[in-house]
């Protein structure tokens, strides 16, 4: 039996973790989507903040699936660029859910 070393362990602990967060972020997503179709006192930019907050789900669920092929595969060269791409990706998601969340507080204030 293949003894794996402790960097393999941790490569694929990294792709677990986008994983999760990933899964979580997309519902995170919707739910945001759904509270601004549900509050009166965002109407004025209920148009851009769920187009963008749709485009953000689609990434976090792009990163998702990403990341789960990454555990799914055997290869490790394979598995490392799976998840470089899915992190890229987490990070430019997480990132545009900051400048959403910051562009609704602005509108808000």
């Amino acid at each position: 039996m293949k003894t794996e070393t402790f960097e393999e362990r941790t490569e694929e602990n990294i792709s677990i973790h986008i994983f999760s967060v990933s899964a979580g972020m997309v519902g995170a997503c919707f739910t945001i989507i759904g509270l601004l179709h549900i509050s009166n006192a965002l109407k004025t930019i209920e148009g851009i903040g769920d187009d963008l907050i749709a485009l953000d789900s689609m990434l976090f669920l792009l990163s998702c699936l990403i990341s789960y092929f990454g555990i799914k595969t055997k290869e490790r060269g394979k598995r490392l660029h799976l998840e470089r791409v899915a992190d890229l990706i987490f990070i430019l998601a997480i990132s545009l859910m900051v400048l959403v969340i910051m562009f609704i507080v602005w509108k808000l204030i």
